[in-house]
Parts: C-alpha cells; sequence; structure tokens
C-alpha cells in the first residue's frame, strides 16, 4: 500500500509541475511592453488596415486622401488583443496617433510610410514618446 501512494504522490506533483512550466512557457510568450497596433477610425472601431496606409507618390508628395471625410489613426495598447478584426471595437486605455504621422510611426518603430497590418506587435521599443493619446486629424 505504501508503494502505491508513492506513486500516486509522483503522479501529481508531476502533474502540478507541468502545469506551473506550461504557465511559465506562456508567460514568456508574451511581454508587459508589447504594444500591439490596430488602424482605427474616430470612434475607436478597427477598420482596414489599407485606410492606414500612407504612400508615396511621385515628387516625394503623401498621398493622405480620405475621400470619406472620416479620420484614421493608429491605436495601441499593451492591453490589446492580437488577431482582432475589422469591425470590433477597441477597449479603452489605449493611445492613438493620426495614421500620416511619421514622427509616431518611427518612434514606434514602424516604417515611417506605408503598409502596416493590423495587430503588428512591438516590443520595448526605447523612445516611443508617451501613452498619452496623440489626437490629431488624419488629413
Amino acid at each position: 500500500m505504501s508503494a502505491r501512494r508513492r506513486n500516486t504522490t509522483r503522479v501529481v506533483l508531476g502533474a502540478a509541475f507541468l502545469g506551473l512550466a506550461a504557465g511559465g512557457v506562456a508567460a514568456c510568450d508574451s511581454s508587459d511592453d508589447d504594444h500591439v497596433f490596430y488602424c482605427v477610425d474616430e470612434f475607436d472601431v478597427i477598420v482596414d488596415d489599407e485606410l492606414c496606409e500612407e504612400e508615396s507618390v511621385a515628387g516625394g508628395a503623401v498621398d493622405d486622401d480620405d475621400d470619406d471625410g472620416r479620420h484614421y489613426f493608429w491605436a495601441h495598447s499593451t492591453r490589446y488583443k492580437r488577431g482582432l478584426k475589422p469591425g470590433a471595437k477597441l477597449p479603452s486605455g489605449g493611445a492613438k496617433f493620426a495614421y500620416n504621422d511619421r514622427t509616431q510611426r518611427a518612434a514606434w518603430g514602424l516604417p515611417s510610410s506605408g503598409k502596416i497590418s493590423n495587430g503588428t506587435v512591438k516590443s520595448s521599443v526605447v523612445g516611443s514618446g508617451d501613452s498619452s493619446s496623440h489626437r490629431s486629424s488624419g488629413g
């Protein structure tokens, strides 16, 4: 009977160790410094990331024409989940900047112009500015 009790103890301790190890690996998978970026409208609803694409055109000018009269931003936060789709409303607590703000894009380690995908993650960006919302017109 004592041999059976020892085996049960080993199984329980082994299972507990595996649970702790799996939790540790999951914790290493996501950093507290991971900022997730989404293209949003003025109501913090995720839109197609093409609406936040800034393309250079001939002569070095920037094509930032938003014909629909709406303003678009790059919203970011460590609280945002990855994999959100257009149409989802972001939770409060994030910050955002105009999609065509080249200085902010570069400060966050994003390309200063061109394509950025919804759900882009940036970790531990040095010089990324403060976490307050930057609300300026997108056009």
